[in-house]
């Protein structure tokens, strides 16, 4: 087996794959064109999120066999396309469901307690106590919307703070644990105090939590994402955190990231909407780095070995 490394990853990858034989090349700066005109003499790839593998880019790869992707999901590659030419297609969300669990509760329970504005007021010589009073997880319900790898660590997390329910929102059915009840989406909209989002990137998610969802919620509600930039319409987040609907926001992931995940500074000047996210006190932002740990970049990277040892050498 020829592999091709496009993105850096932990080295057991490569140090793995040696150890079965397979031979192993890395080029993390050629263009994707010129990635295009060499992919044909490759068995396998390993790729984050650098470019898209399109069907134009599968046409060229005659003989590749295996696509590795050192992420949760399969978005920026035509996986209908790739399947159809055999092509094994292996993510690793089991590698840093546990990283993306640990970050949601950590941005619910900043939001919470405030911690941004705090820390904030504290450094700048401002002690006000009681604009800082926080709010309590314990008798709250969260609603989880996708319940796979990602949803279930963070349902998991939850089972120490006394909450009053988690309830969990899915396409497929059958997925609720002892740690999640599986409801419809009326319930969903009747009963979350809460909100996390947990679903992949696809056409039936692109733009889903916009103003018609947010304002059949019977209560105010905080919101966590993240998942994926584009399942929020962040102008109608913006509407709804101005009018209360949405009470505060913790966000990994923003609409406006390109496609590679890697930038999005970039261009002339940025939307009014993020404008407002950047100096609102009831909003964190990160880059999106839940699933971004020193222990998940490992796990990625073993997730990814296993599943292709296990299809072509075990």
């Amino acid at each position: 087996m020829k592999v091709l490394h496009v993105d850096r990853n932990h080295p057991l990858i490569i140090e793995q794959f040696n150890a079965m034989g397979f031979v192993n090349d890395e080029d993390y700066v050629s263009t994707k064109e010129a990635i295009e005109e060499k992919i044909g003499d490759y068995d396998g790839l390993i790729i984050r999120s650098r470019f898209t593998i399109d069907a134009s880019f599968l046409d060229k790869a005659k003989h590749l066999k295996f696509i590795g992707r050192l992420g949760a999901g399969l978005e920026n590659i035509d996986t209908r396309y790739a399947k159809s030419l055999g092509i094994f297609l292996a993510a690793a969300p089991e590698g840093n469901r546990n990283a993306v669990g640990e970050h949601a509760l950590g941005m619910l329970l900043s939001l919470f307690n405030k911690l941004n504005k705090a820390d904030a007021e504290v450094r700048n010589g401002k002690w006000d106590r009681e604009g800082n009073r926080g709010v309590e997880l314990e008798g709250k319900v969260v609603g989880i919307v996708g319940y796979g790898n990602m949803g279930k660590s963070f349902a998991k997390k939850l089972k120490g703070f006394d909450v009053e329910e988690v309830i969990c929102y899915d396409i497929i059915g059958g997925v609720e644990d002892e740690y999640a009840r599986q409801v419809g989406i009326m319930e969903l909209h009747q009963r979350t105090d809460v909100l996390s989002l947990h679903v992949p990137q696809t056409e039936a998610t692109i733009g889903m939590i916009n103003s018609e969802f947010l304002n059949k919620f019977h209560n105010d509600i905080w919101i966590i994402n993240t998942a994926r930039g584009k399942c929020i319409k962040t102008a109608d987040l913006v509407g709804a955190l101005k009018s209360g609907k949405v009470l505060g926001a913790g966000l990994d992931v923003l609409e406006y990231e390109k496609t590679s995940f890697e930038n999005m500074f970039t261009g002339d000047g940025l939307p009014e909407a993020f404008e407002y996210l950047t100096q609102a006190e009831n909003v964190i932002l990160s880059p999106h780095v839940a699933g971004w740990t020193v222990e998940s970049k490992i796990k990625l990277a073993q997730t990814v070995v296993d599943k292709i040892k296990n299809k072509f050498v075990a």
